[in-house]
């Protein structure tokens, strides 16, 4: 099996020469790790498209196999949690960053990194999920945890086109949510609709020129994947007791807020964070998250398929924020 050959997305900087394409690995290429997975799809997230980069801050040592998600079958374990044949996925740890990734056609990995495919989620639905369906749905988990019910107020979801966005827009309305979703994009409001988005707000209506310590109270809770001088709006925004579950920084890494907000209005913001998250609480997760998702057809509408040869494209245009929803990679 050592000398079993098999493609890889694999980048490489040697000085100022810098390469990223296809290549013919085997086993023995792989790093350490209990589970040997034989990879059917992984996924182009952003965190991949900022692997791609010649002067990446995400890869530490070259060469290197991006991709921070996948999904596929053990081929050899040797731990006794899993077994040759199981179905199985990876998110966040460690894969893509410091140990080679899930754009391969196989994978070596820690067995405490793998997690069970739930029943009747198919390996190329688990990857439309992906790192950023998990992450809105830890994010609605997490408010959910603070007191947020259906019935209180319009949820806002920020960046709602992108991939956590858009996961967001699905979960919250399937959960019987009243969705209200931002987007800089005038073409994609149909396609958020479709989502189950009832409002559409425009992105330029969340970074006022100026920002009043409390603004008038619009939404019960929000998803933001985006931070930024937006968020410091949600926060002024929100109304009492009400959260912000925050994931990523597109729109920033300050926020030019106040303390008014969480000390007049009690409101809480919350970190989302889907690297470390403990993964004996993963699969409970995917689960619920396959049970709500499964039945609306949403993930048809979400991803779409691309070849291992496509990923540089599609790493670059993640970037440029040209991206509606996820990518998924057929290996």
């Amino acid at each position: 099996m050592d000398t079993e050959t098999f493609q890889a997305l694999v980048i490489d900087k040697q000085g100022e020469r810098f390469e990223i394409g296809v290549k013919e690995l085997t086993v023995e290429d792989l790093p350490e790790g209990e589970v040997l997975i034989r990879v059917s799809f992984s996924g182009v997230n952003y965190k991949d498209g900022l692997a791609c980069l010649p002067n990446s801050s995400i890869v530490r040592t070259y060469p290197h196999v991006p991709g921070i998600d996948l999904a596929g079958t053990v081929v050899a374990s040797t731990d006794p949690r899993f077994q040759a044949g199981q179905a199985v996925l990876v998110t966040g740890f460690e894969l893509g960053v410091s140990h080679f990734g899930g754009l391969s056609q196989m994978a070596r990995v820690p067995a405490d990194w793998v997690v069970p495919l739930p029943p009747g989620l198919e390996p190329h639905d688990a990857m439309a999920i992906g790192t950023a369906g998990l992450t809105a749905a830890m994010s609605i988990d997490r408010l959910e945890h603070n007191g947020l019910q259906p019935g209180q107020g319009p949820v806002l979801v920020t960046g709602a086109t992108g991939g956590v966005g858009s996961f967001a827009v699905a979960l919250l309305a399937a959960r019987g949510y009243h969705v209200a979703a931002s987007t800089g994009k005038a073409a994609e409001h149909d396609y958020l609709r479709s989502l189950g988005a009832q409002e559409i707000i425009d992105r330029s209506e969340l970074s006022p020129e100026s920002i009043k310590p409390l603004e008038k109270q619009r939404w019960a809770a929000a998803v933001d994947p985006v931070g930024g001088k937006s968020l410091a709006y949600l926060l002024a925004s929100i109304r009492y007791g009400g959260s912000v579950a925050v994931s990523g920084l597109t729109g920033g890494g300050a926020i030019p807020t106040r303390v008014h907000p969480f000390i007049l209005r009690g409101v809480n913001l919350l970190g989302i964070d889907s690297v470390q998250y403990p993964a004996e609480r993963r699969y409970e997760l995917w689960k619920r998250t396959a049970e709500d998702l499964l039945p609306t057809g949403h993930l048809s509408r979400i991803a779409r398929r691309i070849r291992l040869d496509e990923v540089p494209h599609y790493a670059e245009e993640i970037l440029q924020g040209r991206i509606k929803g996820r990518v998924i990679v057929e290996l």
